[in-house]
């Protein structure tokens, strides 16, 4: 399965609101962060699950709103799932829950490699010096 553009683009552009948004809540914020907020369905991404080498693009990501910023949940083929917050300290993401952190690490132009304990998830993201 490929990934059509406008779907990198919505994750991409999550990713990058990291270096562009303020921080700071307002109304659309206070809105969107309630049960009926809009969600963008999932997006087939790459990811190596329980410590496997290799990558399948077997899990799902998708982008949700809160007023602490954008939520990734990344969800597994067996119901599993991850949540990520996209941040604006040039990380990129971190873990929004659970006592695990995320490691983030380049992984191309255009990808970021996120490590939650023993899953790697690669993520389409802008990539570059703000």
């Amino acid at each position: 399965m490929s990934m059509r553009t406008s779907d990198v683009r919505w994750l991409a552009g999550a990713l990058a609101l990291a270096s562009c948004s303020g921080g700071q809540g307002d109304e659309r914020t206070a809105a969107a962060n309630t049960p009926s907020a809009p969600q963008n369905p999932g997006l087939a991404i790459e990811c190596a699950l329980s410590g496997a080498q290799n990558f399948a693009r077997a899990c799902t990501v998708e982008q949700s709103a809160s007023a602490d910023g954008p939520i990734l949940t990344l969800r597994h083929p067996d119901g599993g799932f991850r949540r990520l917050r996209v941040t604006q300290d040039g990380r990129g993401v971190a873990a929004a829950d659970g006592a695990v952190p995320a490691q983030v690490r380049v992984a191309g132009n255009r990808q970021i490699e996120v490590q939650l304990g023993d899953d790697r998830y690669r993520l389409p993201a802008t990539v570059g010096t703000p």
